[in-house]
């Protein structure tokens, strides 16, 4: 078999380029045949996806990065059944990884990948808004979430602690700074299941987020029972509290002992569609999309299958 390895070199901050040279001789020995691209810059992963799968041939590949890697390689793939996916997580967070139970250490990913014993048919997220689509196979949001997402791309906080190799804190202390900065919207969701339709409004919504997988953020267990496979999308909005109560909501959202709180509502569906008064930051898996008033969340009909061990 050849693999394919899709490799970000500057994944939290540098480390992917130093890990990749610590495993490259160990394909060498082990007479692995493989292709490597390396990205340079923020669109490559998916330019590159999309270049090796546009055949649409049965494809083995290899992610070494961060969610957002992981992301644009999913958004770039043109059959997603025709592909397997493995996966080396270098990130500053590794929702990826850690929703998914995969294991953290670089090693043995690889010889997981190379060897695998489970292969997970995975549900793959597709946010639409305005005739436009984007991928997500860890989570998307709208509001606060995504705020926080769009702020720590450009904040020095990630390149600090990922130095001190506790990137995914940088998440933590973004959010504290965009609990100051953001107001709460008008919002109204229709979700749709397997019951129909259902509409709610809320008056003063933070944020929602749409869970394939448990965490986002670099390990908020926002939707504790999100299933990658199942083909239900867990919801979690945010909404009718005050900033204090967010404040000291967020930390127990690492155990995932938020849920039940007034103002934390949780819903599953097969889709989504939302609106909101005001335009509100965007993500997919941690990537900003340009902020919208409404967006449509769902699933692709094609599964993924991504090696777990």
């Amino acid at each position: 078999m050849e693999y394919i390895f899709i490799v970000n070199p500057k994944a939290r901050s540098g480390m992917g380029g130093k890990v990749w040279k610590t495993l490259r001789p160990i394909l060498q020995e082990r007479n692995i045949d493989y292709e490597l691209y390396l990205t340079s810059g923020r669109h490559d992963a998916e330019k590159m996806a999309a270049w090796v799968t546009a055949d649409g041939q049965e494809k083995t590949i290899i992610v070494l990065g961060g969610d957002g890697t992981v992301n644009g390689v999913v958004n770039g793939i043109s059959s997603l059944d025709k592909v397997v996916l493995g996966y080396i997580p270098i990130g500053s967070s590794n929702d990826f990884a850690r929703g998914a139970g995969m294991t953290m250490k670089v090693e043995k990913a690889l010889e997981n990948i190379l060897s695998p014993t489970e292969i997970l048919a995975m549900d793959i997220g597709v946010l639409k808004y305005k005739g436009k689509r984007r991928r997500f196979v860890v989570s998307a949001g709208i509001g606060f979430d995504a705020g926080v997402c769009h702020q720590v791309c450009v904040s020095p906080w990630k390149i600090i602690l990922n130095k001190l190799n506790l990137g995914k804190m940088s998440y933590a202390v973004v959010a504290l700074d965009r609990l100051k900065k953001d107001k709460p919207v008008p919002m109204k969701i229709r979700l749709t299941d397997t019951e129909g339709r259902k509409e709610t409004f809320f008056h003063r919504a933070y944020f929602a987020a749409f869970m394939n997988l448990p965490y986002e953020g670099g390990g908020f267990q926002f939707c504790p029972d999100a299933v990658p496979g199942d083909g239900i999308l867990d919801v979690m909005i945010v909404s009718d509290i005050p900033k204090l109560k967010i404040l000291c909501l967020l930390p127990t959202a690492f155990f995932g002992k938020h849920v039940g709180f007034k103002g934390v509502n949780l819903y599953r569906c097969q889709k989504l569609e939302i609106k909101t008064k005001t335009p509100m930051f965007v993500h997919t898996d941690g990537e900003p999309v340009v902020s919208q008033k409404a967006v449509c969340v769902g699933f692709e009909k094609e599964r993924l299958r991504v090696i777990v061990r």
